[in-house]
């Protein structure tokens, strides 16, 4: 009679239709929801780890900090983990003392960046430690819900505002001028909102970046026709639309695939190496067509001829706007990204001085800025916690050689190979110190990341 009810209740159920099935986790809880946690069974206690590991992976942050969260929350409910983590998905292991184990396999079906949601992750990992496992089933799942519920923190028009915003900084600091920094505002604008309204309707990576990149690089060439027919600009303006397409710049993937490979994760790391290349391939790819469509090619800006204090003081500034779009683009609440914008501006505008007028190589340069960004978020973090990685990431995104890698794609693309090399090189280069800067910040300040295991 029990298996008849239990054929019918299964019978009954409405299994996931996506590809990637989502998982019915209220069914691993057999326990009524007064139960406390660490007296719960091997199964639930397992299940409750891998629900925080891949909550926080959907968040963008690397495998050295799930592994870390994953193990904090058996620990505190007494048991033993062992984790396999990739860019998208996790296997592993929970053990007790019984000598029993239960496994299981958790992937998402896209990687995303949500900065807001990491930061309710890690309080509530913190929180879990401090309360020593003493939290009910039926709290623990009332938390975690509420958690989940944080998707995108903005809508799309505020998310189109954020890349603008951004663009226009950073086509700023590459050299441009005026008409470049509204050219590239309305173009990276108008870009990420189609993206983001493509996201919103599940529409699949390659399609939503190459529309964007697309979409960015019309919009910024009908902001230069217009600029150039009301008041006449010189067409070298037409050179900024680069600018335009840097929103797409895979930040997240491309520091954490360093910050794993140094942890020796490198599952995670080559899997996020591989994602970051494969973005910029298809951004830079969807930018050279536009270009070839529109006429436009890469070259040098016009010279601003502005003195150096007054320089200074407007590359802060786009630092500050450049980092805060971005922040707001990872959904960072507004507080995260004034704190990450701040640090950014200090980082990113002594680089810029180190290369101008201390002739420091870009990469040397670039290591250092990373190094001090990572060195003022370890401090800032102590005080305020927020996510380091939500400081540092956008505060360092500006640096990414994103002009170069297209530069180089550009010439490959008319077979000027030996010139596209050269910007290629250029790239990786700089694009070698980034990560490497960070992780020499984290090393002098972390004493748990100082060590092989600790």
């Amino acid at each position: 009679m029990n298996e008849e009810k239990e054929r019918e209740k299964v019978s009954k159920r409405k299994l996931s239709h996506h590809h990637h099935m989502r998982v019915r986790w209220e069914e691993f809880f057999k326990s009524d929801d007064d139960t406390l946690a660490r007296d719960a069974t091997l199964v639930e206690k397992g299940s409750l780890v891998g629900r925080v590991g891949i909550m926080m992976l959907g968040c963008g942050t690397g495998a050295w900090r799930v592994r870390d969260s994953m193990d904090t929350i058996a620990r505190t409910l007494g048991i033993t983990c062992s984790a396999d983590i990739g860019l998208v998905s996790i296997e592993y292991t929970c053990f007790d003392v019984d000598n029993q184990s239960y496994s299981q396999t958790l992937s998402l079906p896209a990687t995303g960046v949500n900065m807001t949601k990491l930061n309710q992750m890690e309080k509530f990992v913190r929180q879990f430690r401090a309360g020593h496992g003493h939290w009910t089933l039926g709290q623990i799942k009332t938390r975690l819900n509420e958690i989940n519920q944080y998707k995108s923190t903005y809508p799309t028009w505020i998310l189109g505002l954020a890349a603008g915003l951004a663009c226009g900084g950073f086509i700023f600091l590459l050299g441009g001028g005026l008409p470049e920094v509204i050219c590239a505002f309305c173009g990276a604008g108008m870009g990420n909102y189609v993206r983001s309204e493509m996201g919103k309707r599940k529409i699949t990576l390659v399609a939503k970046i190459a529309v964007g990149v697309a979409i960015a690089c019309l919009f910024y060439w009908i902001a230069f026709s217009l600029l150039r027919l009301f008041f006449h600009i010189n067409y070298d303006h037409a050179y900024g639309y680069i600018g335009s397409m840097l929103f797409v710049i895979p930040g997240f993937p491309f520091i954490t695939s360093g910050l794993d490979m140094s942890k020796l994760d490198m599952r995670s790391g080559l899997e996020r190496m591989t994602y970051a290349v494969l973005i910029i391939l298809i951004a830079t790819m969807a930018g050279w067509g536009m270009a070839m469509i529109l006429q436009l090619k890469p070259g040098n800006m016009p010279d601003l001829n502005l003195s150096i204090p007054v320089l200074t003081g407007l590359r802060l500034i786009a630092s500050m706007c450049g980092v805060f779009g971005f922040s707001i683009m990872f959904n960072s609440k507004s507080s995260m990204a004034l704190t990450a914008a701040f640090i950014g501006a200090i980082a990113n505008t002594t680089r810029l001085t180190l290369v101008d007028y201390a002739h420091f190589p870009a990469a040397l340069a670039a290591f250092i800025g990373a190094l001090i960004a990572g060195l003022l978020a370890s401090i800032v973090r102590n005080k305020v916690g927020f996510p380091r990685i939500a400081l540092t990431v956008p505060s360092i995104v500006i640096m990414v050689p994103g002009l170069y890698m297209y530069r180089g794609i550009f010439n490959f693309g008319i077979t000027n190979i030996n010139i596209g090399a050269f910007w290629l090189v250029e790239a990786l280069m700089i694009a070698a110190a980034l990560p490497l800067g960070l992780l020499g910040a984290r090393i002098l300040t972390d004493k748990k990341w100082r060590h092989v295991d600790l």
